[in-house]
């Protein structure tokens, strides 16, 4: 398996020749005229923080730099190709009956891993359910994100000792939660920052608004990463709003941005920039990382039913990792060597994700009954019972089975 892409990529390579991007403009598109689901039209392209070209080639920005040494960048690289490998054995090992459900984050390697590594070690993270990327970072064994999926834990985890909450099922909800801990962070007088992840089918919701509201009002040190991967489940993001994400910030009183969310660099420089802002007073922030979700929504979904293969096409050629990397061979940075320890690397995780999942303990059948009523209550206990006996038939008619 070949850890930097799903398909095969005829992009040219052109590392050496160094562009300058183009200054941030306040143009707006018609919000009559649907936007192009490959990707955003030239009065939105003319706002996208991008670093780096889907080509490899390392461009400026003028209101975000970042100067990274080779040894930071094939960090960088390394954190998304080892994450893309676990990523791709959970999705196998939901394919063989070994969790019951998995989220994958193909494709959004780089806003994610970018992102994460902005983040101070104080720094406080509150994620969705589709961040492992951002757990990675923030050193959360990567088998730990599966108990949940396999239905044998609640998290993995102790939030504390990574300064990353456990993984947020409900839509939305997990920007309230950071809205709330980051105006507490600011009435204890610390100078760290609240980060929350959320998606663009999440931009619709309640909550979401709700946190932009309190975080404006009270000047909270949060800061909103929505990452667009342009379908919430099987609607259009432009089903859902009719401007930009990164401009309903706007309405609330702080500033949002809109990156290239394939673009690790610039994810880095963006958020790394936006977490400063909100350290030092100045509030929120929102940025939406332009990505592309290359999979399913879930293990339970098939994209094929509503998206076109041409609109996949397109955005594989976009791929965040092999973006890097044709950075990186251009520059001298990596060769054959060093290529070939990563792919190493990534086949032993691959492995241990394996042999951890398979050997975790099946739960107590029972333990679901406990902690419902905190003195008991006579329906549990009648319900209790009954499940009870149902799992014994099951021994029961096996022992008979043996018998005969």
């Amino acid at each position: 398996m070949t850890v930097e892409g799903t398909a095969e990529r005829k992009t040219a390579r052109d590392g050496s020749k160094r562009t300058t991007a183009k200054k941030a403009t306040t143009k707006k598109a018609s919000p009559s005229r649907a936007r192009n689901s490959a990707g955003p039209d030239q009065a939105e392209q003319d706002e996208l923080v991008q670093l780096l070209t889907p080509e490899g080639i390392r461009v400026e920005h003028p209101d975000y730099a970042i100067d990274l040494s080779a040894e930071e960048l094939r960090g960088l690289y390394r954190d998304m190709v080892l994450t893309r490998r676990f990523d791709a054995e959970a999705t196998t090992l939901q394919r063989q009956g070994e969790l019951g459900l998995w989220a994958s984050l193909l494709g959004q390697e780089a806003a994610q891993i970018g992102s994460g590594r902005a983040l101070r070690d104080d720094d406080y993270v509150f994620p969705t359910y589709r961040e492992h990327g951002v757990a990675w970072c923030r050193g959360v064994d990567p088998t730990n994100l599966l108990g949940m999926f396999r239905g044998v834990n609640h998290g993995g985890w102790d939030p504390n000792s990574n300064n990353f909450h456990l993984y947020t099922i409900v839509i939305g909800s997990q920007t309230l939660h950071a809205t709330g801990y980051a105006m507490g962070v600011q009435k204890d007088g610390a100078d760290s920052a609240v980060i929350a992840y959320f998606g663009d089918g999440a931009s619709s919701q309640g909550d979401v608004a709700e946190s932009f509201t309190f975080s404006a009002v009270y000047n909270a040190p949060v800061v909103f990463f929505c990452q667009n991967n342009q379908w919430a489940i099987s609607e259009r993001t432009e089903k859902q709003t009719r401007v930009p994400l990164y401009q309903r910030a706007r309405g609330f009183g702080f500033p949002g941005v809109r990156v290239d969310g394939n673009d690790v660099l610039a994810c880095l420089a963006v958020t790394k920039a936006a977490l400063e802002r909100a350290r030092t007073g100045q509030g929120p922030m929102l940025i939406e990382a332009f990505t592309y979700r290359m999979g399913a929504h879930t293990t339970s979904d098939d994209p094929t039913r509503y998206r076109p293969d041409e609109e996949t096409l397109a955005w594989e050629a976009k791929d965040p990792i092999l973006r890097l990397r044709k950075y990186l061979e251009a520059s001298g940075f990596v060769d054959d060597a060093y290529l070939a320890a990563i792919e190493e690397e990534s086949d032993v995780l691959g492995k241990r994700v394996r042999d951890v999942v398979r050997a975790m303990p099946d739960p107590d059948h029972l333990a679901i009954f406990e902690n419902v009523y905190a003195d008991g209550h006579a329906l549990v206990d009648e319900e209790r019972a009954q499940f009870a006996a149902y799992q014994a038939s099951f021994a029961d008619a096996d022992a008979a089975a043996e018998g005969n």
